[in-house]
């Protein structure tokens, strides 16, 4: 034995193989086969955690993960270190360390139990009402005081040096819940040869028949039937097990994730396994087999270490082979309860007496005493007693007329309740299936369901094992059939087991104690008590909603599994309604935590967000980058000289480029390639743009809007041939833009012959651009004139550059002179090398995204997401003339047709000009009319660009303003820390305004 409460024979733990722990630094001694809770349990330690509001010392009271006190903090070293466990899930390992949360200075003596002594006053609704007053309090005082006791546990700091894995998979069946209907499922399933997968959130299948070691399927012996089950499934190469497997969400089409444990349960992990794995798997059948949780009953001080729910006792006693106490008190409203007594009494637990709550018990009532059981029906508990271990309780004898006579006091270690149990229909009401409520037994069940699943077993509300094993294999035969496969021959089951009490008692159990004063615990995590319940519905708050986030109930990280239906019913007779009538609260993803870890799979550290360079990186680098980071992408800001500053840098690659010529890599742009019969219509609807008889050869600047009609994204679309468009877009709008495409191609328009493929990678981009482009580019282009008149603005050709096959276009970005090569990614680095050369050779420079940025605000071009925010529509931005209003339809044409976005009042694009040339407005600054106003008052817009510009000699802005372009040539002011800043409205171009320099 391990401890004084470890029994000589039983459980399913391997003896033979002891293993060494810590717990808050203490050492002990388990099993091979325990968990963390179990172990702790065998030594007796009775106190393994704190509550959250009051701090009271808190034991174990579910065997599962519905366990809403045992979370711990477990160890392996710094990088390891992980948090809000739940010691049930915890597998013993050697070596294992771990702690207890939210106390201190330990979990025997925690100063902040001084709140247990205030919690008259810290009721529901405390600190609304209280950290309000006086105001200047709250950011010095209050929230960080709050903030520094709130939360479980503490984050680890060091980076967690772990993998985690992520799988996309299919199947046909997926089975959720590994117990006796799931196997069953499971079973069915794979004889019709679909492709199942079965997952248990436990380290071994089984379920329920694990803590039933008396329970026989077909003649043998359940443990039989299980091994033998298992066997099957794992021949049948279609079928896949998962233990440790919780499925945590089930999301549309029938997406189901699952969270796979893989390494924490091991000693020394494999370095080449990850810790954990996320299943993301698409069913085309869901069986769900979740199985029943057990309710415990609402009376004064139940939240003594030693009041756990009657079915964790058992299954401690019959699969760990620990007896949770030595003198025990039963009180129960269910029959459940019985099968726990008489285990317990087998394993050499003293039974003290069984007190039912129900006026003439119920048909194991007589069993009971008929094995010398002390049965008291109509009988309740008025009180606990001891304060970090039961010592005893006070029964009372509950009148026919709902009152309560005083009872005696009974001295025990341990109190084993049961209200009932509740179907566990949380991965139902995940996929959006509608509950019924079943008034014969009081509790939701699954009722029609939204996606295409089906539920088997106690979380269907069945009771009995055999007709959860006839209702399992049916459920999996029925899901294989319609997933495609062939009939299963039906199958029954003959079974012995115990059969649970769907439904029961639910809400606060009758007792002696004054109401308004008695703690009745229904959310033990969060302390939150039946008259908290009561004190939210007299203050007003009737939504179940409402009163969930006011009381904190169900808020803890079991999501009120064990809470939730007793704090509906004390809701309900509070508001006088009935439990139905009140309704369900929401219940949320994951129904385990699941560790960011899991989420992030290979995305993190250097995959986190992925470094994106353009071919010619390297070559930028050597010519001295500053590089910046613009979406995934890594871009030269400028190229400074040495010596020279940044400032400096970007105002001489500026001049350069208006005066002779220089290179820029576009790389980065978004790429799509269009390609169909139907891909001239296809983007005819997808931009606002008229692009159906764009000649072949010819480019087109285009908007793209949202169905709202605001501006979404801009870009070039570049006819190759009848069938073939190459469309660019932003560099940080490429994939939403794709995405966007195939959005309506596959759900708008599926009728249309065309495919939109992503090119982006595929093609480098070297941008010469000046008055010397023309004479730079020309000597290295073969089979193509570039001759203003033979190739002129908004051309694109196929053709040879530098010996290079290529995409020619004629288009510019800055209102100079310019090309755009695009020659496959492998040859970017060399095409850079001789353009560079060349553009050297006639006095130009290499510029940056910075100097880029400067010349396209000179000639007051838009960039989509600096100069639009979301809310403007290509009128507003000066970008009307792109719209083909003509047009049947396309995207966003009903948004731009409502009335709001024509009307007055619109902010529309403007240049602003300051009288100081030498202030540069600052970006996002707020434009008023009035040059000091009152707080409050309403901006007339803000500055989305603003720059020193070389070639002015001074600087420029560009600006969304309320009726912008009325109101050119009049005052507005920027008000500022130093003062206001005066400035008038102008138009947006301030550089070459006919255009003549981009038709050179």
């Amino acid at each position: 034995m391990t401890g004084p409460f470890r029994t000589p024979t039983g459980g399913r733990i391997d003896r033979t193989r002891p293993i060494a722990f810590t717990f808050d630094g203490r050492r002990y001694t388990g099993f091979q086969g325990d968990t963390l809770a179990s172990a702790l349990l065998a030594a007796g330690v009775k106190v393994v955690g704190r509550s959250f509001k009051y701090h009271r010392p808190r034991g174990l009271v579910s065997a599962g993960s519905d366990e809403p006190n045992a979370l711990v903090t477990v160890i392996r070293d710094a990088g390891r270190t992980t948090p809000n466990l739940v010691a049930n899930e915890v597998e013993l390992r050697e070596g294992l360390v771990a702690e207890s949360q939210n106390r201190w200075p330990s979990l025997a003596f925690d100063v902040s139990a001084v709140n247990d002594l205030l919690s008259p006053i810290f009721v529901s609704g405390f600190y609304y009402k209280t950290f309000m007053w006086p105001k200047s309090f709250w950011s010095k005082v209050f929230e960080p005081v709050i903030r520094a006791a709130a939360g479980f546990g503490r984050a680890p700091t060091a980076a967690d040096p772990d993998g985690y894995a992520q799988r996309f998979v299919h199947c046909d069946v997926l089975v959720a819940g590994g117990g006796p209907a799931g196997l069953a499922a499971a079973l069915a399933a794979a004889e019709s040869g679909a492709r199942v997968i079965l997952c248990d959130e436990g380290p071994e299948f089984g379920g329920s028949l694990l803590a039933e070691p008396a329970a026989t399927i077909d003649s043998a012996p359940a443990a039989q039937w299980i091994a033998a089950t298992l066997a099957t499934l794992a021949a049948h190469p279609r079928v896949t097990l998962l233990t440790r497997t919780c499925a945590f969400g089930y999301y549309q089409d029938n997406f189901v994730a699952l969270l796979e444990r893989v390494t924490d349960h091991r000693a020394a992990p494999d370095p080449a396994l990850p810790r954990e794995c996320l299943w993301q798997v698409r069913a085309a059948q869901v069986v769900i087999a979740a199985g029943a949780l057990e309710r415990p009953l609402v009376f004064p001080d139940n939240d003594r270490p030693g009041v756990m729910l009657a079915g964790a006792a058992r299954a401690w006693v019959n699969r760990w082979g620990v007896a949770a106490g030595a003198r025990a008190v039963v009180y129960t409203a269910s029959d459940s309860a019985y099968a726990a007594a008489h285990d317990l009494r087998s394993a050499g637990v003293e039974i003290v007496r069984i007190l039912d709550l129900r006026p003439d018990g119920g048909p194991a009532t007589a069993v009971a005493r008929a094995a010398g059981l002390t049965v008291e029906t109509g009988a309740g508990i008025d009180r606990v007693l001891g304060s970090t271990a039961v010592t005893g309780v006070v029964t009372a004898r509950h009148r026919a007329d709902g009152t309560t006579a005083a009872g005696e006091t009974l001295a025990c270690d341990l109190v084993l309740t049961s209200a009932g149990w509740t179907p566990s229909v949380h991965l139902f009401s995940q996929s959006r299936g509608r509950l019924r409520w079943d008034a014969a037994r009081a509790t939701f069940l699954p009722g029609t369901p939204h996606e295409a699943a089906r539920s088997a077993g106690a979380c269907n509300g069945t009771a009995s094992l055999a007709d959860c094993l006839d209702e399992g294999f049916a459920a999996g035969a029925a899901a294989a059939r319609d997933a495609g496969h062939g009939a299963v021959a039906a199958r029954r089951f003959a079974a012995t087991g115990t059969a649970i009490d769907i439904g029961g008692f639910a809400g606060e159990a009758p007792h002696g104690g004054n109401r308004d004063r008695t703690r009745a615990f229904v959310d033990l995590q969060h302390d939150v008590t039946a008259k908290d319940i009561r004190l939210a519905v007299r203050e007003g708050f009737r939504s179940i909603e409402h009163v969930k986030r006011y009381t904190t109930t169900g808020m803890a990280t079991d999501q009120g599994k064990t809470s939730n239906i007793n704090a509906l019913a004390v809701a309900a007779a509070a508001t006088g309604t009935s439990l139905p009538a009140v309704g369900l609260t929401t219940f949320r993803r994951p129904y385990t935590p699941v560790s960011f870890g899991a989420f992030a799979g290979a995305s993190r550290g250097d995959l986190f967000d992925p470094v994106r360079r353009t071919p010619a990186h390297a070559r930028a680098t050597v010519a001295g980058a500053v590089f910046e980071d613009v979406g995934q992408w890594k871009r030269a800001l400028c190229l400074p000289a040495p010596g020279e500053s940044e400032g400096a840098a970007v105002a001489r690659e500026v001049r350069s480029v208006r005066a002779t010529v220089g290179l820029f890599d576009a790389s980065t742009l978004g790429k799509i390639e269009v390609v169909g019969p139907d891909a001239a219509t296809f983007l005819d609807r997808f931009y606002v743009n008229a692009l159906a008889k764009l000649p072949v050869g010819r480019c087109r600047y285009v908007v793209a809007t949202r169905d709202d009609g605001f501006v979404y994204d801009d870009g070039i679309v570049a006819r190759l041939a009848p069938d073939r468009f190459h469309v660019t877009t932003t560099t940080g709008g490429a994939a939403r833009v794709h995405a966007l495409m195939e959005d309506f191609l596959q759900t708008e328009w599926p009728d249309l012959d065309v495919w939109a493929t992503s090119i982006t990678e595929r093609w480098a981009v070297m941008a010469i651009q000046g008055p010397q482009a023309r004479a730079v580019l020309a000597p290295l282009v073969e089979g193509l004139d570039l001759a203003p008149e033979a190739f002129p603005h908004m051309s694109v050709a196929t053709c040879t550059v530098a010996g290079i096959p290529a995409r020619l276009f004629r288009v510019s970005f800055t209102g100079e002179l310019g090309f755009e090569v695009n020659v496959p990614a492998d040859h970017g680095a060399a095409l850079w090398d001789r353009l560079a050369a060349r553009v050297a050779g006639h006095g130009g420079t290499l510029y940056g995204t910075e100097a880029m940025h400067v010349l396209r605000a000179e000639k007051g071009y838009v960039v989509v997401g600096q100069d639009t925010d979301g809310t403007l529509t290509p009128d507003d931005v000066g970008l009307g003339w792109a719209v083909g209003r003509a047009k049947a339809d396309f995207v966003g044409k009903a948004g731009l047709a409502r009335p709001d976005l024509a009307g007055p009042g619109r902010r529309q694009l403007v240049g602003l000009r300051v009288e100081d040339p030498e202030v540069v407005l600052v970006e996002g600054a707020q434009i008023t009319a009035d040059p000091a106003p009152p707080p409050g008052t309403h901006a007339l817009g803000h500055v989305t660009s603003a720059y020193a510009s070389p070639n002015l000699g001074r600087g420029i802005a560009l600006a969304v303003v309320e009726d912008g372009r009325s109101r050119i040539g009049t005052i507005v002011h920027v008000p500022m820390p130093g003062g206001s800043i005066a400035a008038t409205v102008v138009a947006p171009v301030f550089w070459d305004e006919e255009g003549r320099r981009l038709h050179a």
